[in-house]
C-alpha cells in the first residue's frame, strides 16, 4: 500500500490519513479566517496539496482540481492580507459592492456550465454538474476571501449544501462530515466579520 492509500478503518469505511488531516487543516483554516490572521492561507496551502492527494486517490478529477486551484488562491490571498495588515493594524473587511456581486454570480453561473460540460464530453467526474458548481464555488469564495469581502461566507455556504452529499456518494467519509462542521463554522463566520465590519465603521464615525 502507497503512503497515498494509508488510513485505517472506522465503521466499515476506510479512512484515507491524507482526507484525515487535510480537512482538520482546512477546518483550522475556517477559524483563522474568524480571527483574520495571515496563518489563515500557509495553513491552506498545506491542506489543499493534502487533500489534492486524497481526491486523486478517490477518483474526483473536479475535487483535485478544486485543490490545486485552492493553492493558487492561497498564495494570493496570502499577498492580499499581508498587504492589508501592514504595521499590525487588523485585516479590514467588507460586504461587496452591487456590482462586485453581479461579477461573482455571474461568473459563477458561466463558469460551472463550461466546466460541467468539460467534465462531461471528458468524462473526468461522475457526477459533473455538482462537481463543477463546487469547484468554481470554491475558488470564487476563495477569491472573494482574499479580497476580505464578507460576502464569501455566502458563497461557501451555497457550496456546503452541495458538496456534503457528494463527498459521502463519492466515499470521502471525512470530507462529508466536515462540510457539515463547515456549515455551522460559516455561520458564525458570517456574524463574526459582519460584527467586526460594524465595529469599523463604529471607529470611522467615532
Amino acid at each position: 500500500m502507497s503512503w497515498t492509500e494509508a488510513g485505517f478503518d472506522l465503521l466499515g469505511q476506510h479512512v484515507l490519513w491524507t482526507d484525515l488531516v487535510g480537512n482538520i487543516c482546512a477546518l483550522s483554516t475556517v477559524v483563522l479566517a474568524m480571527k483574520r490572521t495571515i496563518w489563515t492561507w500557509p495553513v491552506q496551502l498545506v491542506g489543499s496539496v493534502l487533500l489534492f492527494v486524497a481526491s486523486v486517490q478517490a477518483h474526483i478529477t473536479g475535487n483535485a482540481l478544486k485543490q490545486a486551484m485552492f493553492g493558487l488562491l492561497a498564495l494570493y490571498g496570502w499577498f492580499r492580507w499581508m498587504r492589508g495588515t501592514r504595521d499590525g493594524e487588523p485585516l479590514p473587511v467588507r460586504p461587496g459592492r452591487t456590482r462586485e456581486r453581479l461579477t461573482l454570480v455571474a461568473v459563477m453561473v458561466a463558469a460551472t456550465a463550461l466546466v460541467a460540460l468539460f467534465f462531461s464530453v471528458t468524462g473526468w467526474s461522475w457526477a459533473p454538474l455538482p462537481d463543477a458548481y463546487i469547484f468554481v464555488g470554491s475558488a470564487i469564495a476563495t477569491y472573494a476571501q482574499g479580497r476580505a469581502l464578507i460576502d464569501f461566507w455566502w458563497i461557501w455556504i451555497a457550496v456546503d449544501l452541495v458538496g456534503v452529499p457528494l463527498a459521502f456518494g463519492s466515499g470521502l467519509v471525512v470530507s462529508g462530515v466536515v462540510y457539515g462542521i463547515f456549515f455551522v463554522m460559516v455561520l458564525l463566520g458570517i456574524r463574526e466579520w459582519r460584527r467586526q465590519y460594524s465595529r469599523g465603521l463604529e471607529v470611522a464615525t467615532a
